[in-house]
């Protein structure tokens, strides 16, 4: 019988020392340098292993920073009052956020829609990466009536926090009026925003949140990488 290639009883001995919880959730595991010399191979035969384990959704490689055990999905419930921070904190998880757009522009007319604005009126849009433990979990983008907030953009600079931006400008408590969650396909910016292959699933989510009068508030969407996250929704807060 021909003997199985060397680099599967590496991707097996690695696969099982995961499983075993030598390395953990988030673990970078070691260069493939130091897994070519502790098991007496080249660096392709090791580079082979890594790619069936990142095949297998086992690891994940971080561009300029290595190969990481993949974490366990996040769960993340859909209520009426929907924080990203308190959410993955409640888990025991490390939350984060990465800012890559604030603006103010002109609405679009779906933008202008959900926020009950007239076509063309300035709007702010924050867009990012949320992540959890280090690791995105989804991309992002906010928008809000402008001339309502007017200094909101400043705010979430400081703050990176979209409760915490609206509290500073007067707004203590919101809820979520509506969600419509659809799956997609990750195009390429995306997918390398995610840190996923290119097409890989996500679930796309598209939320208006309205203050205590019922006026709209932010016009949400997001993208959650389809095997980091376990979404829930509560009966009542269904929309």
């Amino acid at each position: 019988m021909a003997r199985a290639p060397i680099w599967t009883s590496i991707a097996d001995t690695l696969s099982a020392e995961i499983a075993r919880g030598h390395y953990r959730p988030g673990d970078r595991l070691p260069t493939e340098a130091e897994l070519a010399a502790r098991f007496g191979v080249n660096r392709h035969t090791v580079r082979h292993a890594l790619s069936a384990l990142v095949q297998a959704g086992t690891v994940r490689t971080r561009r300029g920073a290595g190969v990481f055990v993949t974490s366990r999905p996040t769960d993340y419930p859909l209520g009426r009052r929907v924080r990203f921070h308190q959410n993955v904190t409640d888990s025991g998880r490390t939350p984060s956020r990465r800012l890559t757009l604030l603006e103010t522009r002109a609405a679009d007319g779906k933008e202008a829609e959900a926020l009950h604005l007239p076509p063309g009126a300035p709007v702010h849009v924050v867009e990012g990466v949320s992540l959890v433990d280090g690791q995105p979990l989804a991309t992002f983008r906010s928008v809000f009536d402008a001339g309502r907030f007017p200094d909101l953009l400043v705010h979430m600079a400081a703050e990176q926090s979209v409760t915490a931006a609206l509290a500073a400008c007067g707004l203590s408590d919101y809820t979520r009026a509506q969600t419509r969650l659809t799956a997609k396909l990750a195009p390429p910016m995306m997918a390398l925003a995610l840190e996923l292959p290119d097409s890989a699933p996500v679930l796309r989510s598209v939320a208006v949140n309205v203050d205590a009068a019922g006026r709209p508030v932010e016009y949400g969407t997001t993208w959650f990488a389809g095997d980091r996250v376990t979404l829930t929704v509560a009966p009542e807060s269904a929309g």
